[in-house]
């Protein structure tokens, strides 16, 4: 039997035990890591690309969520050399202007120059578009379930 976890915006969370992590995403992205050999997966959902230095370094900002994440499951044995990522999310909801169009497009460059520094494939990614999706993974499959939303 699963545990259930649904993950807010600025939330990182990485089963160690036997859970479907869930989310839904607009522009926001979420990043799902999963160590083949050890069997554990981590999910995290981040509502902007960059973290300028100025507030509190929260996990609301990809680049402090995608490695805090990475460091998580590092924390508990996993190596980046045996992590693969899927990518989902980063739509353009919202065409007020051009500005906002970016957001989901930065959002999901930040996680793959991230991703990249540590070497860690991407191998599934759902992203860009103009509809919101909600996901399911499962921690210890990797598995990602998808539907799109609106």
């Amino acid at each position: 039997m699963y545990e259930k976890i649904f993950i807010h915006v600025g939330q990182i969370h990485i089963g160690f035990t036997p859970t479907e992590i869930s989310t839904v995403l607009g522009s926001c992205v979420a990043v799902c890591l999963f160590d083949k050999y050890k069997m554990i997966g981590g999910m995290n959902h981040y509502l902007l690309p960059l973290w300028n230095g100025n507030g509190l370094q929260s996990p609301k900002f990809g680049n402090v969520s995608v490695p805090r994440m990475i460091q998580s499951m590092m924390d508990i044995g996993c190596n980046p050399s045996n992590m693969e990522a899927k990518i989902f999310g980063g739509a353009s909801i919202n065409i007020s202007s051009s500005e906002d169009m970016m957001i989901g497009k930065r959002n999901v460059l930040t996680a793959k120059e991230i991703l990249d520094e540590y070497k860690i494939p991407v191998v599934a990614e759902d992203t860009g578009g103009a509809m919101g999706r909600r996901i399911m993974m499962r921690s210890d499959t990797g598995k990602v379930f998808m539907k799109y939303t609106g």
